[in-house]
C-alpha cells in the first residue's frame, strides 16, 4: 500500500468510527491507520480543551462506548504519592505548602479510559470544592469548573503508535497478521498544570489514557 492510499485511509478514519456495531481491530494496515488517526484526534481534542473529563465525555458519546454518556471518577485509595520537590515550582508553592493527592480512574460505563494522578493545592480551592473532593468520587475537572480554569500542557506523549516512524514517507509497513491487533494498556500520556482564571497554578495532573479509548473497534 503506497503513502497516498494510506493518507486517504487516514482522512476517513475518524468518520469510520460511528456508533454502529464494529468488528474487533484486526492486525492490518487499514486498522492500524484508523487507530493512529483516532489517537491523534483524541490527542488534539485533549490539547485544545481545559477539561480532560469533559473531553472524554464527548469522546464516549461520539463513539457510543456506553448506554449512558457519563464519565465517572473511581477513586483509587491507598496509593498516595508525595509531590516531588522539583514539581513544587510548577505549582508556585514553597516546601511547606500543603498539597493533596488524588488518583482516579475515569470510566465511561465499563471502560476505564484514563488513569490520573492529581496533586492539588487545597488553599487555592474553595472549602466546598475541597469537601467534595475529599468525600466523593466526582471528577476533579467538574468539581473545580467554577474556577474557570485553563490548562497548560507540559508534555503529550503517544506511548504506542500503530504504525512505525516515517510510515508517511514510505517507510516499511508492518506485515498483516491474522487475528486481533494487540494494543497495549497505555497508549497516550499527558502532563499538565491547571491555572485559575487569575492565572494561579493549583493542580498538576499526569493522565495516562488506556486502550479502552479504542474499545469500539473498527467499522
Amino acid at each position: 500500500m503506497n503513502t497516498r492510499t494510506i493518507l486517504a485511509a487516514t482522512s476517513l478514519a475518524v468518520m469510520a468510527a460511528t456508533a454502529q456495531a464494529r468488528e474487533p481491530w484486526t492486525d492490518d494496515v487499514t486498522s492500524r491507520t484508523q487507530a493512529l488517526a483516532l489517537l491523534q484526534s483524541l490527542n488534539a481534542d485533549l490539547l485544545s480543551h481545559p477539561s480532560a473529563t469533559l473531553t472524554l465525555e464527548r469522546w464516549c458519546g461520539a463513539h457510543a462506548l456506553a448506554p449512558e454518556v457519563k464519565i465517572v471518577a473511581r477513586r483509587v485509595k491507598g496509593q498516595d504519592k508525595p509531590l516531588p520537590d522539583d514539581e513544587r515550582a510548577a505549582l508556585g508553592i514553597g516546601p511547606d505548602e500543603p498539597v493533596r493527592y488524588r488518583r482516579v480512574q475515569l470510566a465511561c460505563g465499563e471502560h476505564v479510559l484514563s488513569e490520573a494522578d492529581n496533586w492539588y493545592v487545597p488553599a487555592r480551592l474553595t472549602p466546598e470544592m475541597n469537601q467534595i473532593l475529599d468525600s466523593t468520587d466526582q471528577p476533579f475537572g467538574k468539581v473545580v469548573q467554577a474556577l474557570h480554569f485553563r490548562r497548560q500542557t507540559i508534555s503529550a506523549d503517544l506511548l504506542w503508535s500503530p504504525l512505525p516512524a516515517g510510515w508517511e514517507m514510505d517507510a516499511p509497513l508492518p506485515a498483516p497478521h491474522k487475528g486481533v491487533l494487540a494494543i497495549p494498556h497505555e497508549v497516550l500520556r499527558h502532563r499538565a498544570v491547571l491555572y485559575t482564571e487569575a492565572n494561579q497554578p493549583f493542580s498538576l495532573v499526569v493522565e495516562t489514557y488506556t486502550s479502552e479509548v479504542l474499545a469500539f473497534g473498527r467499522r
